[in-house]
C-alpha cells in the first residue's frame, strides 16, 4: 500500500509516539509510508532512522489552499492510495485536496482523544460523507463521536499499541541518578504522573487526605500557583517534585523510581503512559474515563476512580501502597496486558486490515 499519514501537530504528547510507531511499523512490513508534519515537529525526529519517507508541510489552517497543494503533489508523484489524517487541520485539508484536486484517494481519519464537540453540520456533512472511515482509538471515543452525530458504521475502533522492545534497554544509570536526585530510600512510597497538564490538581488534593509521606513526582507539568498553595497545607510530610517536560528517551528511567503510577484525565483517548507503566511493572491508578475503561479493568490490572472523587483517589493511593496481595495481582495482569493485548504488532495489523479493506471496495 501507498500511504500518506498527515499531522499539523507532532510534538510532545502520547500520541505523537503513537503515530510514530503506527508509521515505522507499516513501513517495515514494506508499505510505502509517507509522513506530512513540520519540519521542526518532535515527530520528524522520530522516524528519522527508518523507512519512513517525510515530506515537510505548512499547516495554515483547513483553509490552507498552499497545504492543499502539497497534499496534491505528494499523492500524484507517488500515487498514494489512502490518506490518513490525524489533527483538525489536517482533516479538514485532506478532504479539500481531495475533492478540489480530484485526487480519487481514500481518505481515513483517525481520533485519538475524546471529542468535546463538533463543529456543526457542515463539518458533520464533510466527515461523514466525504471519508471513507473514521478510526477511534477506544470504544469510549467512537461512542462520543457518534452522539456527536458521526455515522456509526462508518466508524472503526482499532487499539493505540506499545512495542515491546522499547522497553529493553532502560538506561539504569539515569534512573540511579534520579534516585539520588530525590534522595529515593528503600523505605519511601513514591508515586508518579506522566502527562501533559490533564486535571492533576486532583492527585494534589487527594495527597492532602493521604496520612503517611508519599514523594510524588510529576512529569510533564511546572507547578501552579493553585498546586503550592495546596501543597504548602499538607500535613504529612509529603514531597512533591515537578520536572517539567521531560524528553523522550528520558522518561522510561522514571518509572523505574515508582512504585505506582497515577492518571488523572478525561481526555484520554487510549494512554500511552498507561501502556508504558503497565508494561514495567508500575501498578496504576486511573480515572474510570473514556479510553482507560478499555485499556484497564478495575482490581484485575489497575485500579479506576470516578473524576473529582478525591477520598476515593486517596483510599486508592493507600491501597496500592499497602496491599501487597493486591500489588501483585495488578502487576502480573497489567504487564500481560500491555504487553500482549496491547502490543503495537496487533495495532499495526489492525490497521492493516482496515486499510486493506478500504482500499478492495469501491
Amino acid at each position: 500500500m501507498r500511504i500518506l499519514f498527515l499531522t499539523y501537530q507532532g510534538d510532545m504528547a502520547g500520541s505523537t509516539n503513537s503515530i510514530a510507531f503506527l508509521c515505522r511499523g507499516l513501513a517495515k512490513r514494506g508499505h510505502q509510508v509517507y509522513l506530512g508534519i513540520r519540519k521542526e515537529s518532535l515527530l520528524w525526529q522520530l522516524v528519522e532512522d527508518s523507512n519512513v519517507v517525510r515530506v515537510p508541510m505548512s499547516f495554515g489552517g483547513k483553509f490552507d489552499l498552499n497545504n492543499w497543494k502539497q497534499i496534491r503533489d505528494v499523492v500524484r508523484q507517488h500515487r498514494i492510495e489512502l490518506i490518513n489524517a490525524q489533527s483538525s487541520h489536517d482533516r479538514y485539508t485532506s478532504i479539500f485536496a481531495n475533492k478540489f484536486f480530484g485526487l480519487g484517494t481514500k481518505i481515513v481519519h483517525t481520533r485519538r482523544q475524546m471529542p468535546l464537540s463538533l463543529g456543526g453540520p457542515v463539518q458533520r456533512f464533510l466527515y461523514n460523507h466525504w471519508t471513507d472511515g473514521i478510526v477511534a482509538v477506544s470504544r469510549q471515543v467512537k461512542e462520543g463521536l457518534v452522539k456527536l452525530g458521526f455515522n456509526e458504521a462508518n466508524i472503526k475502533v482499532i487499539h493505540n499499541g506499545t512495542p515491546t522492545e522499547k522497553y529493553a534497554h532502560i538506561d539504569m544509570h539515569k534512573t540511579e541518578a534520579l534516585r539520588s536526585k530525590f534522595a529515593i530510600n528503600e523505605n519511601d512510597f513514591v508515586l508518579g504522573c506522566v502527562s501533559r497538564i490533564k486535571n492533576q490538581i486532583q492527585i494534589i488534593r487527594a495527597l492532602a487526605h493521604v496520612e503517611q509521606p508519599v514523594k510524588m513526582i510529576f512529569c510533564g507539568i511546572e507547578a501552579t500557583e493553585e498546586m503550592k498553595e495546596i501543597i504548602a497545607g499538607y500535613r504529612a510530610a509529603h514531597q512533591v517534585f515537578f520536572e517539567g517536560h521531560v524528553e523522550g528517551d528520558n522518561i522510561l528511567p522514571y518509572y523505574k523510581l515508582f512504585d505506582a503510577k497515577i492518571l488523572a484525565s478525561t481526555m484520554e483517548g487510549l494512554s500511552q503512559s498507561l501502556l508504558e507503566a503497565m508494561a514495567l511493572k508500575v501498578p496504576v491508578i486511573a480515572t474510570a474515563y473514556a479510553g482507560n475503561l478499555d485499556l484497564i479493568e478495575d482490581r484485575e490490572n489497575g485500579l479506576l476512580f470516578e473524576d473529582g472523587d478525591i477520598e476515593q483517589i486517596a483510599n486508592l493511593i493507600d491501597k496500592i501502597r499497602y496491599d501487597r496481595e493486591l500489588r501483585a495481582h495488578l502487576i502480573n495482569n497489567a504487564q500481560h496486558t500491555a504487553l500482549q493485548k496491547f502490543n503495537i504488532e496487533n495495532t499495526i495489523t489492525n490497521y492493516e486490515e482496515y486499510f486493506k479493506k478500504l482500499l478492495i471496495e469501491n
